[in-house]
């Protein structure tokens, strides 16, 4: 019997993380910089949209952009649970983990044909962490605040506040979730090594320069 559900979870698990990596690709930012008229936010400086934001003067173009991409992160969460809760109770929460895992992933490579990769996968991160462990998430916006509100930099504190995140899952008796976001901010630090270097260096941008200043 448990051998036969074993082999029921291997395909519904790779429907879930096709389902996330596709919700997870579509490409907000190029949609909304296109519609709104201006450059893609990942082009600018850094390529951190908050950063770029604020100091082009698109503030509510970054928030629409960071926002529509972690609705993206709880789309594919949500949508993987509702599908499979039917019927599927038990398993449900397996399947939203390949599911989360997806949407990084899309997120972050961008597989459709001439949109260029950039996003780093800070939004995603923090949707799907929202839709998983809503508690945990806001713990880590208040940790980035922490970080952001003395230092300006928005990548050192995305940094400690991911560095952070399974460590916290993990108190709280989530393994399974806390083993999934060590794998996402593994990734996500990779996705960072650019800052990290300039954070190393000195010469990362903070909030409010102008963008291609740091």
């Amino acid at each position: 019997m448990l051998q036969s559900l074993d082999l029921l979870l291997v395909p519904a698990n790779g429907v879930a993380l096709l389902v996330g990596y596709l919700l997870g690709s579509i490409p907000v930012d190029p949609i909304l910089t296109r519609l709104a008229g201006t450059r893609n936010l990942h082009s600018i400086g850094s390529g951190n949209i908050g950063v770029n934001g604020l100091g082009t003067g698109h503030t509510g173009l970054a928030a629409a952009t960071l926002l529509g991409d972690a609705l993206k992160g709880v789309a594919a969460v949500l949508l993987v649970y509702w599908y499979y809760g039917d019927g599927f109770e038990y398993f449900a929460r397996e399947f939203v983990l390949p599911a989360a895992l997806g949407a990084f992933l899309g997120a972050t490579l961008f597989p459709w044909p001439g949109v260029k990769a950039g996003d780093k996968g800070v939004a995603i991160y923090l949707g799907v962490l929202l839709a998983l462990a809503w508690p945990v998430a806001i713990v880590f916006c208040l940790i980035w605040l922490a970080v952001t509100v003395p230092t300006r930099y928005c990548s050192l504190a995305t940094l400690i506040a991911s560095a952070a995140t399974p460590f916290i899952l993990w108190g709280l008796g989530q393994l399974p979730e806390a083993k999934l976001f060590a794998l996402l901010t593994i990734l996500l630090w990779v996705m960072h090594r650019a800052n990290i270097s300039r954070l190393l260096a000195g010469t990362e941008g903070k909030i409010g320069q102008p963008a291609g200043s740091g």
